[in-house]
């Protein structure tokens, strides 16, 4: 077996996973311990020298998937946005640069391209990106219908919340996250006008409890289209393998038989 082989499949062991994994969770803990004074009044050098360990980890971990799959190395996009990651907490902090500071807690977000849970939520986010859009728009479209009524309405009594376009986008948006929509808002505007409510409570019932869990239906399902697409590869991968198997099997038999 090569040197190149024997490196592949170490990377691909549970237990170069799981510690890739417990690096980066102690890496970001101990980025968010940055932000106490306290701690890094007591124990700020620990902090940095394991800060330092980690992004050295990190490194030697690129290098030997670099080393191992050569080019395929930047056929997997998860790679390219672990290199990405890395990239930006090697980039000098100082200076000009010193915002790239405040980006090292990025390195959090390996854990989306390691555990392979994470790795499908994503891949079911970015699947249903097409559906969301459409889904969008009709939420856009209902809202500014929704705003130049409002406006027409109720802009002459209330012009802080529905004066104009942007007032009352912005007005319904905070009744759609149902944020002292009733106290703050629709109740006052009903002192004025009594029937306000045959305005309102439709477009709470469309917005919050219609087209916002349109959202995630959508998005459930592509995580379950996700979800069997790979089971559906992975079952094709192992039937590949059967075959291969039983070729073999087959060719041992003749050259048995002879």
């Amino acid at each position: 077996m090569s040197l190149r082989e024997r490196v592949r499949r170490l990377v691909e062991t549970r237990a170069f996973e799981r510690f890739i994994i417990t690096v980066i969770v102690i890496n970001a803990l101990g980025l968010g311990l940055e932000t106490s004074p306290g701690v890094i009044a007591g124990f700020g050098e620990t902090i940095r020298l394991l800060d330092r360990i980690a992004l050295g980890i990190f490194v030697v971990e690129l290098a030997l998937k670099l080393f191992a799959y050569g080019w395929r190395f930047f056929r997997n996009g998860w790679n390219v946005f672990d290199l990405a990651i890395v990239s930006v907490a090697l980039m000098p902090a100082s200076g000009a640069f010193s915002v790239l500071r405040a980006l090292r807690i990025l390195r959090a977000l390996r854990l989306i391209s390691v555990v392979p849970s994470m790795r499908k939520v994503i891949v079911g986010l970015f699947s249903a990106i097409p559906s969301i859009g459409t889904v969008i728009v009709m939420l856009l479209l209902l809202f500014y219908i929704s705003a130049v009524m409002a406006t027409k309405l109720f802009g002459e009594a209330f012009p802080e919340w529905f004066g104009n376009l942007g007032a009352s986008l912005y007005s319904l948006f905070q009744i759609m996250t149902l944020e002292s929509w009733s106290m703050g808002i629709v109740r006052p505007v009903m002192e004025v006008y009594p029937y306000a409510w045959a305005f309102f409570v439709p477009f709470i019932l469309l917005t919050s409890f219609i087209v916002l869990n349109l959202f995630i239906g959508v998005i459930v399902n592509a995580m379950a289209e996700a979800t069997e697409d790979e089971a559906h590869d992975e079952r094709e991968e192992i039937i590949h393998q059967l075959k291969l198997l039983r070729e073999e099997v087959a060719q041992l038999r003749r050259d048995g038989d002879h």
